[in-house]
């Protein structure tokens, strides 16, 4: 069972002497983690039905691929767009594709993904959940003897690990793809010339590492948006702020602990 009080960390004493702020913080990471802990436990003993993971994941997957694609193939364009100029004026123009193309797959695909995925998918899961927690539907579950963890959290959360992955590695094939059309069009650069160049620098470490985030970004933006979800209070008006939260926090979160994942495969590899 679990509630928005069983979510927060209790009041200790002396606590009151920190800022409001810190204690805010603090509440949130502690009950991110027990959640967290507890969709894991939830989804090891007890699986949900693969009829709700299902429907999560085609939320999170295919209504998802229009915006990850255009932001890919757009974010690919400029790339090749802004070094292919640049680079033609020491004569490398011809470096394009290796620099775009590792670019890509290694940092601005998985970041990029995440972003989009944070603000879409972060922000529906904790409307749903949000929603569902101030009309009583979760305090329903629970008195039917259903988890809502089980039910509610788990579902989204493997939907999210699953599907973020998957859209980073189409949306580093469709950025590629971008850069190339780039290439051809603008920087006359043959096709066969800018595949075989990136193929000459892009290793397989490239994309493990651009993967190996994306599946660290997907757990924060999951947890995060079923925590705020579950945790709202205030009717609509807490839905929506809640919501704000989500996209505010998954964000933040993407990019901080970008940083530290990127210092994390430099020093693995």
């Amino acid at each position: 069972m679990i509630g928005s009080e069983a979510l927060r960390t209790p009041t200790r004493g002396g606590r009151a002497a920190l800022p409001a702020g810190l204690v805010a913080f603090f509440d949130a990471v502690g009950g991110i983690a027990f959640l967290s802990g507890n969709a894991l436990r939830t989804a090891i003993r007890r699986p949900p039905e693969w009829r709700l993971i299902s429907e999560q994941l085609e939320q999170v997957g295919w209504r998802s691929l229009s915006i990850v694609n255009l932001t890919a193939v757009f974010t690919g364009m400029v790339l090749s767009l802004q070094l292919g100029s640049y680079l033609a004026r020491f004569g490398a123009k011809m470096f394009v594709s290796r620099i775009v193309g590792v670019s890509l797959v290694r940092e601005m695909g998985p970041v990029l993904t995440a972003l989009m995925i944070g603000g879409r998918v972060g922000a529906g899961i904790t409307a749903e959940l949000g929603s569902m927690t101030v009309t009583d539907q979760v305090d329903a579950i629970r008195a039917l003897g259903a988890s809502p963890v089980r039910n509610l959290v788990v579902p989204r959360l493997l939907a999210v690990l699953l599907m973020l992955p998957a859209l980073t590695i189409i949306g580093d094939l469709v950025g590629v793809l971008g850069g190339l059309l780039i290439g051809v069009t603008e920087l006359n650069l043959s096709a066969a010339f800018y595949v075989n160049s990136l193929l000459q620098v892009l290793l397989l470490e490239d994309v493990f590492s651009g993967l190996g985030k994306s599946v660290f970004f997907a757990y924060f933006i999951g947890a995060i948006a079923c925590y705020e979800g579950l945790t709202v209070t205030g009717g609509a008006d807490g839905v929506g702020r809640a919501t704000t939260r989500t996209v505010v926090a998954a964000s933040i979160t993407v990019l901080v602990s970008d940083f530290f994942l990127t210092k994390l495969f430099m020093i693995a590899t």
